[in-house]
């Protein structure tokens, strides 16, 4: 894997902000992707401001560099675009799966 990136890391991605929609709305643009993204946003960010979006990694493509990242709806970028923030750590079993001889 790339980077120590794997499925089910939490990572974020820096995006720009175009406009404000409405009150509470704002039109970002991630790098790499191809299309604008709205999100919701209650801070008074301006035009050109960079914002941090994270979100978990869904589905890898290692050929072609790209990865897809759950931010609501599924976004897909390359991998040098994203950041780790968090590794995806599988939860403990606290019994065994069968039981002990008494």
């Amino acid at each position: 894997m790339a980077r120590g990136i794997g499925i089910g890391d939490l990572v974020a991605i820096t995006a720009t902000v175009r406009r404000r929609v409405t009150e509470d709305r704002v039109s970002v643009s991630i790098p790499s992707y191809g299309f604008p993204h709205s999100i919701i946003d209650h801070t008074k960010v301006k035009k050109g401001q960079q914002i941090e979006l994270s979100g978990e990694v869904t589905r890898m493509d290692e050929a072609g560099g790209r990865v897809i990242v759950d931010l609501g709806p599924l976004v897909t970028v390359d991998i040098n675009k994203i950041r780790l923030v968090e590794k995806y750590r599988p939860p403990k079993r606290k019994r065994p799966l069968r039981d002990m001889v008494d």
